[in-house]
């Protein structure tokens, strides 16, 4: 029975030592974080579609390779591109290309398909606090993003909270992310424009058998168009549940959000940007699909 009793503690220990970096969630991070020294390939697909009318489509890829450079931060770098089909998808009816693309010059009754390297990021968490350890978990996110059309600055604060036994999970995060794109100006050509990116997100998953866990996640994405907070375009909401299966060297998470109709009007949305309580300018849809794989070495 001792011997029985060690073999099984062995075993859990291993078993969270393995589930201890996984990405339980689609869009919210968590605190979990890659031990030092160990390496990780991650690939994430996202399928955007479907606006107020028209034709959408926006599938965005992300490969990535992370390391454990201590136990407590983690580096990553990703490579990201995109495709994207529209045709009468926008405002009032008019082709409008996703944000991605924003730097194209599309036709209102055009039919809209293109692809593109979007950017290199380079991707590090700090963590400061471990939801095993300490009453909650704390860290830092840092990622700048540069493309040829596209600049970034995304950061985040990334809080964690386990219960039961670590079976359920919650996760928040707040971003800020300042961001210059290259768009067409009214001369003809591209000119450099500010925007930011503020967003608040909310996530909850509970592992009920060994291996599988399900849950939620809820975003509320909100863009401006300076590098201020004082000129709101657009605040979109999204809800909808997740799944998540993690072995020893791999896991795989899909999420799937349906945009709420909460959306109202600001002092700089686009005309005709907000339709019953949907927010379908270049930047939002209704419904996301993501699946993230990831193998461990």
């Amino acid at each position: 029975m001792k011997l029985n009793f060690i073999v099984l503690a062995g075993l859990l220990f291993f078993s969270s030592q393995a589930f201890a970096s996984e990405s339980q969630f689609g869009f919210v991070y968590t605190t979990d974080l890659l031990p030092k020294d160990q390496k990780e390939v991650e690939q994430w697909v996202t399928w955007r579609t479907k606006k107020n009318g028209g034709t959408f489509n926006l599938l965005q890829g992300r490969t990535s390779f992370e390391y454990g450079l201590a136990d407590n931060y983690q580096l990553s770098i990703y490579l990201n591109y995109a495709y994207a089909h529209a045709f009468h998808n926008g405002p009032f009816g008019a082709t409008d290309a996703p944000e991605t693309f924003a730097s194209d010059r599309v036709g209102s009754d055009d039919s809209y398909s293109a692809s593109r390297f979007v950017g290199v990021s380079v991707e590090q968490i700090y963590r400061i606090l471990s939801p095993y350890i300490d009453p909650v978990g704390l860290a830092l996110y840092l990622e700048p993003t540069i493309g040829g059309q596209f600049v970034e600055l995304e950061t985040r604060l990334i809080l964690q909270k386990n219960f039961l036994e670590d079976t359920l999970i919650f996760g928040f995060n707040y971003t800020y992310a300042p961001e210059f794109r290259l768009l067409p100006d009214d001369n003809g050509g591209n000119a450099w424009q500010e925007e930011t990116d503020m967003n608040f997100a909310l996530a909850g998953s509970y592992r009920f058998i060994p291996n599988w866990s399900a849950g939620f996640e809820f975003l509320n994405e909100r863009e401006y168009g300076s590098l201020g907070i004082n000129q709101l375009a657009n605040s979109g909401y999204y809800f909808g549940p997740s799944i998540h299966y993690g072995a020893k060297s791999f896991f795989l998470t899909t999420v799937f959000l349906a945009q709420m109709p909460w959306a109202t009007e600001h002092s700089a949305t686009v005309p005709g940007g907000v339709v019953n309580g949907y927010v379908v300018d270049n930047d939002f849809e209704r419904y996301r699909l993501r699946v993230k794989a990831g193998f461990y070495f």
